[in-house]
């Protein structure tokens, strides 16, 4: 099966895959079609893993950003204080 990153199926289910094509014709069709189920299940499960990781990051780098932007406001209100208060 596919072995590229997004699309990397487990090795069990590749083996599993090549021992289906050894089952007799008529319950290979039958295999086969779960067997792509399972397949398309696993890829679609992988890509939602991805996105969920990918938006994880975003966030993280998104919290950094507002906290330094706080951190940024808070020392600007404290100067404005001390300015008002030295008048």
């Amino acid at each position: 099966m596919l072995q590229d990153g997004e699309n990397e199926v487990p090795r069990e289910l590749v083996e599993l895959g090549r021992k289906i094509t050894q089952v007799p014709e008529p319950y290979r069709k039958e295999l086969q079609t779960a067997y792509q189920s399972v397949i398309d299940s696993v890829r679609r499960r992988r890509r939602i893993l991805n996105l969920v990781q990918e938006s994880l990051a975003q966030l993280r780098l998104d919290i950094k950003y507002l906290m330094f932007d706080l951190d940024v406001t808070r020392q600007e209100r404290d100067e404005l204080k001390k300015q008002l208060e030295d008048l």
